[in-house]
């Protein structure tokens, strides 16, 4: 009589599709929940005054103590072009009254009446 041996059941290799799915609905999941940083606006000290709630609606028009403005990525003529509806004004506190007089003036011209300043609670 012969004696067969039984043959060694082979090793089913694991499928890594689960982990590449688990891998992938994560990547998916952080990016949709994290939140962007907006461009640094540069560093502006906004003037002392009565502290309230800006609304978060509204485009940010940073202008510094030299007077260069800022939206975004855009810079000076550009950047006054570029604003749509209410603007939320960040201008620092060493900007000459003079020339921010002069910028509200051509915002009104350009037909933004919806206007708030940005200011800091002494």
């Amino acid at each position: 009589m012969m004696k067969f041996t039984q043959p060694r059941p082979r090793r089913v290799a694991e499928s890594v599709v689960p982990m590449i799915n688990v891998v992938f609905l994560l990547l998916i999941f952080f990016l949709m929940s994290a939140q962007i940083a907006p461009p640094d606006m540069g560093q502006v000290s906004p003037p002392e005054g009565p502290g309230e709630n800006l609304p978060e609606a509204g485009d940010v028009l940073v202008v510094d103590a030299s007077g260069r403005m800022t939206y975004g990525p855009l810079q000076g003529d550009a950047a006054l072009a570029a604003l749509e509806g209410g603007v939320i004004l960040r201008a620092d506190a060493a900007l000459p009254a003079q020339d921010l007089a002069r910028l509200l003036a051509r915002l009104a011209a350009a037909g933004h009446g919806d206007l708030r300043l940005v200011t800091v609670t002494p």
